[in-house]
């Protein structure tokens, strides 16, 4: 009974602190505000405060969350362990090789790239107007990383 009384004042003093932030303008705010105050007073709805007050006190529910406990152990173990393997979960595929042995190689022959052309000549003078004489930097830069 003093469990639904606290989470139905916590849930009502939420709220309050909600309407405030929206009246700040802070709407965003004010809704996840209001969100989080929600909680309480609907776990008391749904009857989990109630079971969770019966729980608290058994001493199989105690033994149910070491078994929990240690079953989370074990996965996050497990886990570890298959992280510093480098994602292989047995022992057996240690040796195996990752990568296809019938990979095609790529080829190396002149056709992989086009010819590069002659850079033209610049002028001592920038000519006015004309637009490849604008961008003749920048097809130097990309010529120069084969781009």
């Amino acid at each position: 009974m003093i469990a639904e009384t606290v989470c139905s004042a916590v849930s009502a003093a939420g709220l309050g602190i909600a309407v405030v932030t929206a009246y700040r303008r802070r709407f965003l705010a004010a809704a996840r505000v209001a969100a989080y105050a929600l909680v309480p007073i609907g776990l008391v709805m749904t009857g989990v405060v109630g079971w969770l007050t019966r729980t608290a006190l058994s001493p199989t529910a105690w033994a149910g969350l070491g078994v929990l406990g240690a079953a989370w152990l074990l996965f996050a173990g497990t886990r570890a362990v298959e992280r510093r393997r480098g994602g292989r979960a047995a022992a057996g595929t240690a040796d195996r090789d990752p990568v296809a042995p019938a990979a095609p190689a790529p080829p190396l022959g002149g056709a992989a790239r086009p010819a590069a052309r002659p850079a033209a000549p610049r002028s001592a003078a920038p000519r006015t107007g004309d637009s490849a004489d604008d961008f003749s930097d920048i097809e130097a830069i990309l010529k120069k990383h084969g781009i």
